[in-house]
């Protein structure tokens, strides 16, 4: 009895389902992804040989650029809403739903209080354009920055239950002093665990 021969068929891979997964990686990259933001300080940070990661959550920031000029950064938005709100109870200012929205979304700044609806009254390019020159750090008379520190952490403590983080940036060039008023005004909040920002040294040539 002759044997029957089956024909042979080339191997064929459904990839249906592998482009869905990469659709849907790449949709999720896109979604959860952080723009960067421009630092207005533009501060050079010194370097280091040790390294330790700063959290990225449950932050702040305060940077120093040049001519000492001091900048200010707070992670999460509803912190950033409650915070400002606060801040406009004590010195009198009433923010527009549109002015908060649009501190909600602002993770650098470094305007006084006195120019801060001026600040938020505009779009994103506005405000990169605005003249940003510091947020007031003297110690006798007007610490602004201080009460920037302190309803951050109120609202952080209400909100999310945890302690804010806090981290210094200071440009290379700066000199101390201003670093040294910065780290007076956590001290009388009693915060004497921070952060130093720094870049990573590179390992000598050999």
């Amino acid at each position: 009895m002759p044997r029957v021969k089956v024909a042979r068929k080339s191997t064929a891979i459904d990839m249906t389902a592998m482009c869905d997964v990469a659709f849907l990686l790449l949709t999720f990259f896109i979604l959860t992804a952080k723009p960067k933001v421009e630092d207005p300080s533009k501060a050079d940070v010194p370097t280091s040989s040790k390294e330790k990661v700063v959290p990225e959550q449950n932050l702040a920031t305060i940077s120093v650029g040049q001519t000492n000029q001091v900048y200010y950064s707070v992670d999460g938005s509803d912190v950033r809403t409650e915070a400002l709100k606060a801040m406009g109870e004590k010195y009198h200012v009433s923010f527009t739903p549109d002015e908060i929205k649009n501190f909600s979304n602002t993770e650098v700044f470094g305007v006084p209080m006195s120019q801060m609806k001026s600040f938020l009254d505009g779009t994103i390019d506005s405000q990169q354009k605005f003249p940003q020159k510091g947020i007031p750090v003297d110690t006798t008379s007007n610490n602004e920055l201080s009460n920037w520190i302190l309803t951050s952490r109120q609202a952080d403590k209400a909100l999310h239950d945890k302690d804010l983080d806090i981290a210094i940036k200071g440009d290379k060039r700066e000199q101390y002093p201003i670093i040294s008023t910065i780290i007076e005004i956590l001290a009388k909040q009693r915060l004497f665990k921070f952060s130093l920002i720094t870049d990573l040294k590179a390992a000598p040539k050999k």
